[in-house]
């Protein structure tokens, strides 16, 4: 059975690589391979992790909607007679949604917080769930081709992995606002130019340019590099919490499940685009 990463340690750089189709969606599956990944991270043996996709759309599409909604509507045929509120109440086991935001946000918290520098190769479409994911890192290397969005909106939710504190603290109240109401998004010069990622580089390039800047990472001292990391970055923990609460809160409007139908029946092989 195919795996969701795959993963390296070379020379004091972990490189993980996203190679679960069609764009790295995150779900039950690459959840849990995330977890094995951060669990494996030993930062006395790195100074630095890599992150990257091998899918040819992009860096991630966001949180796997479609495994989602098949999970809740099997859940409403089994649910003998319970109204759609009191399914959405109920929900427990793999899909109980929030033991699964509960370990998103552990796992992208651990992420955030290593002690150790964090490379995002960004290439193609970095939305949603993805962008979140991508937000984790402490520099961003795009290509030409990376684009970065909220759609949550049109779903008649927010971001619930952590992206609207995240984001706000790279780059400030303003663009928060403004891709999170509009959902529009912004390509991998505006990301730059925002300071949302540190180097664009022409396509293909992400990754050998990330895999230069974990070498020159490389040559600092370990303990003045994540003392200066710790200073800099620190976990917007009061607003990680809220954020989830208010996603939970938006989650259970039987809005979401239309919403949700309407996104797997779509005849657009890239739906999640604006």
């Amino acid at each position: 059975m195919n795996q969701p990463i795959s993963w390296t340690l070379n020379e004091g750089v972990y490189e993980l690589e996203l190679c679960h189709d069609p764009c790295n969606e995150i779900g039950t599956k690459m959840l849990a391979a995330l977890e094995e990944f951060v669990d494996a991270i030993d930062p006395s043996k790195a100074h630095a992790v890599i992150i990257y996709s091998t899918q040819r759309n992009g860096f991630c599409a966001g949180a796997d909607l479609r495994e989602l909604y098949h999970e809740l509507i099997a859940r409403r045929s089994n649910g003998n007679g319970n109204t759609v509120k009191r399914l959405w109440g109920r929900m427990h086991q793999l899909y109980d949604l929030r033991e699964f935001l509960e370990r998103i946000h552990d796992v992208f918290d651990r992420l955030d917080m290593l002690p150790i520098t964090t490379i995002g190769a960004v290439h193609g479409v970095c939305f949603g769930g993805g962008f979140e994911l991508a937000l984790t890192c402490d520099l961003l290397i795009v290509d030409k081709t990376a684009r970065f969005c909220f759609p949550e909106l049109r779903l008649g939710i927010i971001p619930g992995f952590g992206g609207i504190p995240r984001l706000k603290r790279a780059v400030g109240t303003s663009l928060t606002q403004d891709l999170l109401l509009t959902g529009r998004s912004i390509n991998a010069k505006k990301a730059v130019a925002v300071g949302l990622a540190s180097q664009m580089v022409a396509p293909g390039e992400a990754l050998n340019v990330a895999r230069r800047v974990a070498e020159q990472v490389g040559r600092f001292d370990r303990n003045a590099a994540s003392t200066a990391k710790a200073f800099i970055k620190q976990l917007p923990a009061e607003e990680l919490a809220e954020e989830k609460r208010h996603f939970v809160r938006l989650f259970q409007s039987p809005v979401v499940l239309d919403a949700l139908k309407r996104f797997v029946e779509t005849d657009d092989i890239r739906p999640y685009l604006p």
